[in-house]
């Protein structure tokens, strides 16, 4: 079984790029993700890459950016390459089959405006006021 859930922030931008033969969306992403520590003990964080592929990539291009929360399910895959000194070198990256925008707008958004603040405008005069909590 290979299979990874997890949930983390964005460390940047994520950066998209096209395949030359069939033009498919390929997004990359690194995740923050602090590691559950011990009381008292030095807070610790895996940063994990994570591939997207297709209209997923696109999306995730358009709506997300450095610092949002997202939920990722997929399968590690290694790999390897030789280096420009003609050394191996091995990658380990999570290859995503969902990417869930636990947090998302527009990346031209702020955080301030994506996010609107409740209106203090007094109540026109067809509705009436509600003092009561309402059960949802």
């Amino acid at each position: 079984m290979n299979s990874v859930n997890l949930i983390g922030r964005l460390t940047r931008d994520p950066e998209l790029r096209y395949t030359a033969g069939t033009q498919m969306a390929v997004c990359n992403l690194t995740l923050a993700i602090d590691r559950p520590v011990a009381a008292g003990a030095e807070r610790k964080t895996d940063f994990p890459r994570v591939i997207v592929y297709g209209k997923q990539a696109e999306n995730c291009e358009k709506y997300l950016k450095k610092g949002r929360l997202v939920a990722v399910e997929g399968r590690i895959q290694t790999g390897s390459y030789t280096n420009k000194d003609n050394q191996t070198v091995y990658t380990t990256d999570v290859v995503a089959n969902r990417v869930e925008f636990l947090e998302w707008g527009d990346r031209d958004q702020s955080s301030q405006q994506a996010s609107r603040p409740v209106s203090n405008d007094p109540v026109p005069s067809a509705f009436s006021s509600i003092e009561e909590d309402i059960p949802f």
